[in-house]
């Protein structure tokens, strides 16, 4: 990004220690591209289970499903709304799925084993719209109902870090609820890297953090718009906010001025998408 493009009141180097929604960070220069991986983890096929999560795979022409479990129920289910399986069932009871995913996993009668989607390049995400950035969010719940806030937002794309997150699979893909089959899943090896390259192509990278040197909303936004989140408890690390256009924070009216990060991303996302004139 240009030094006519940043506005007043953006901070190349903000200060210290904040926490929430937004940490140590080393490795600068941008380097060799990351090997292309499969955005699920590359340690065998992805588990998926529940109502919503399997039959968004099964209607993603992308998603390669090599095994399907069904109980009784769930294959009528199916039949009644007239969803393809694409392959031939294995009919179970649920205690056999329950026994592939313990019993506490709500799984509607529905056990997929399916090939992981492919992780697109930075390079190919289109320069407009929004898309996500995750620093070392590592829970898989937190994670998953991000993505389905993204999906819900039209976000073109959630970049994350291949080592320090949860693979796209079982509880992530659960909590979800098949937007793992709507918004593509960028791994980099190195996140200042592609934030350098996010920039490099234009995109407006505001971080979120409650340091933050303005409130999201007295920020004047453009697309293309990346927003960067941090893990709850520390934050963006420090090389993720100095490679950032911007650090922006959450001001909340209440006594807790601090939010879930989810719910941080979902905020942030109405923020933006009304502000862009992306909201229908």
């Amino acid at each position: 990004m240009s030094d006519h493009d940043r506005k007043p009141g953006f901070q190349r180097r903000p200060p210290r220690g904040g926490k929430g929604y937004g940490g140590k960070g080393h490795s600068t220069g941008r380097g060799p591209r990351p090997p292309r991986r499969d955005r699920d983890g590359d340690d065998g096929p992805a588990i998926l289970y529940g109502w919503h999560t399997v039959t968004a795979a099964l209607a993603n022409p992308a998603r390669k499903i090599r095994k399907l479990l069904l109980t009784e129920n769930a294959a009528r289910r199916l039949a009644d709304e007239n969803i393809p399986t694409r392959i031939t069932p294995e009919m179970v009871r649920p205690s056999a799925i329950d026994q592939r995913l313990g019993p506490d996993a709500v799984h509607q009668g529905l056990l997929a084993e399916v090939d992981p989607l492919p992780s697109p390049d930075i390079d190919t995400l289109p320069q407009q719209g929004i898309v996500l950035v995750l620093d070392q969010i590592t829970d898989p719940h937190n994670v998953g109902a991000i993505m389905r806030s993204a999906a819900a937002f039209a976000v073109k794309a959630i970049v994350t870090t291949a080592r320090h997150s949860p693979e796209a699979t079982g509880v992530l893909a659960k909590s979800a609820s098949g937007a793992l089959e709507l918004v593509p899943l960028v791994l980099v090896q190195n996140l200042a890297r592609a934030l350098t390259e996010l920039n490099e192509r234009g995109f407006l990278t505001v971080g979120l953090d409650s340091a933050g040197g303005e409130d999201l909303t007295a920020i004047e936004l453009r697309q293309p718009l990346a927003l960067v989140l941090g893990a709850e408890g520390k934050g963006l690390r420090q090389l993720t906010r100095e490679t950032c256009s911007a650090v922006a924070r959450l001001d909340m009216p209440g006594d807790i001025k601090s939010l879930n990060v989810s719910n941080a991303a979902v905020l942030a996302l109405y923020i933006g998408a009304s502000r862009l004139g992306l909201m229908r």
